[in-house]
Order: C-alpha cells, then sequence, then structure tokens
C-alpha cells in the first residue's frame, strides 16, 4: 500500500495501517526534520511529534489537494521550523535577560574616588622625598625614562641615579605602608 491509502485507513482509526504508514514515512521525516533542526537529540523529539500528530489528524488529509507524502512532510517541516524559532525565541530572551541582570562587577564611583585616594596618597609620599630622589622616580616611572636617559638628563653618573632611585623607592615603600 501507499502512504495516500494507508492516511485514509489510518483517519478511520486503524492501528495496522498506522504502524505501516510510520514504517513508510518515518526515515524521511527525520531526515527532513533533521536538515531544519540539525541537533539529533532535538530532531528525534520533533519527529516523534509529527508522528503522533499524523496519528491525531490523519483525518484532516483531503487527498484531493495532494499526496499523503507532501501532507505528512509539511507537517514535519512546520514542527522543526516551530522548534527552531521557538529555540531562537527562547536564546534571545535568555541574552536580553542576561544583559538586563548584568551589574558591573565594581561600583565605579567608588573605583575612582579610591584611584584618586591613591594618587594623593603617592603625590604626598612623593613630596616626602628629597628634590633629587623625587626627580629621578618622576622620570623613571612617569615619564617613562630608563635609569641611562635619567642620568643623562640630569648629568649624573648613572650611579648615582641607581642609588637615588633605590633610596627614593624604599622610602615611597616604606610611605604607602609596603604597597609600592
Amino acid at each position: 500500500m501507499e502512504a495516500d491509502e494507508l492516511l485514509v485507513l489510518v483517519a478511520g482509526g486503524d492501528q495496522k495501517a498506522f504502524e505501516d504508514l510510520y514504517a513508510l514515512v518515518s526515515g524521511p521525516v527525520f531526515g527532513l526534520v533533521r536538515r531544519v533542526v540539525r541537533d539529533p537529540a532535538q530532531s528525534e523529539e520533533v519527529a516523534q511529534e509529527v508522528l503522533l500528530e499524523l496519528w491525531r489528524s490523519a483525518p484532516r488529509f483531503d487527498p484531493g489537494r495532494g499526496s499523503a507524502l507532501s501532507w505528512i512532510l509539511t507537517l514535519a517541516h512546520r514542527r522543526a521550523v516551530d522548534r527552531v524559532r521557538s529555540a531562537r525565541a527562547a536564546g534571545e530572551r535568555e541574552q536580553r535577560e542576561a544583559r538586563r541582570a548584568h551589574h558591573p562587577a565594581f561600583d565605579q564611583v567608588a573605583e575612582e574616588v579610591e584611584a584618586g585616594l591613591e594618587r594623593e596618597w603617592v603625590r604626598r609620599c612623593l613630596d616626602r622625598l628629597t628634590a633629587l630622589q623625587r626627580q629621578s622616580v618622576t622620570l623613571a616611572y612617569y615619564d617613562g625614562y630608563t635609569y641611562r636617559e635619567v642620568a643623562e638628563r640630569l648629568a649624573l653618573p648613572l650611579g648615582t641615579v641607581k642609588t637615588r632611585m633605590r633610596d627614593g623607592l624604599t622610602r615611597l615603600r616604606e610611605c604607602l605602608g609596603g604597597v609600592a
């Protein structure tokens, strides 16, 4: 028997005809659904839903409007597209909710205040250095010069600059409480 004849019998409640129809169309239904849905587990679920719907809605089949296989594959395609759309909509809802619920991991105002306080603390500690130490540290750490370039800029021997830097950084570390 062909799908058209079997579907007419299924519409009348014939379970044996449904078994035969199932065997005939389950492969094409799953293949179509798999191409649309892509996920194997979801595809199996959708194909099962389509075949269950086929049993329930067989009386609605009109052989005068087309073949049974076309009607069944149309049901499968619609159900697969619905599943994809539903999954996409759920994903978009989750993304919107995640964006809405996203709170920064820090309080920007508090961070800016804290950074300002730290800068002020460093300035006070720099003011406690000798002028030569402060000048060497500032050139190296704020202006980005190497020790050798600091020595050239200040017209001092490299060893003198290194000593000033070491002493200045030690005093800064002590002033900052071991943080620096």
